[in-house]
């Protein structure tokens, strides 16, 4: 693992972010003492492939065979008197 101290971050900051950039871990130390750590973000994973649920059926089970109004909103918008 390779370690850089404040001085360094300023004077040479893009040597260190090269290093990062490689995928090494970068310790920052203080008076002999690590204070930070500095690493590459992890690789990106692949989402996983999902099912959604058939909201139809849900339905159904729920509600059965009646038939919702699709569209109470409009048609309370409808008869207000603006």
């Amino acid at each position: 693992m390779k370690t850089a101290n404040a001085r360094q971050l300023r004077h040479a900051f893009g040597d260190v972010m090269a290093l990062i950039s490689e995928g090494h871990q970068v310790q920052i130390v203080k008076k002999g003492s690590v204070i930070a750590l500095l690493s590459p973000p992890p690789k990106a994973r692949k989402p996983k492939n999902f099912k959604l649920p058939d909201f139809e059926a849900w339905r159904k089970r729920i509600f059965g065979d009646r038939v919702l109004p699709r569209n109470i909103i409009g048609e309370e918008r409808e008869s207000y008197e603006w």
